[in-house]
């Protein structure tokens, strides 16, 4: 475990080894999310990740409207 500081301007780094294990770049954006004493932060998937976990979906799929 690794033990950051806040700053002044309640900013925090994440360490070296973190960034680099996750291919964290500049700019990364994060969901902050609070579990009681904790703090969680979720990476937000680029426009670009998400259209390739997209890709390879069925899209033939037809609406049935008498199925309600």
């Amino acid at each position: 475990m690794t033990t950051v500081t806040v700053s002044s301007k309640f900013q925090v780094v994440i360490p070296q080894a973190i960034r680099e294990q996750m291919a964290i770049e500049p700019g990364a954006r994060f969901s902050v999310v609070r579990h009681g004493k904790a703090i969680e932060l979720i990476p937000v998937p680029t426009l670009e990740e998400l259209q390739a976990e997209l890709r390879g979906i069925p899209t033939d799929i037809v609406d049935d409207p008498e199925r309600f």
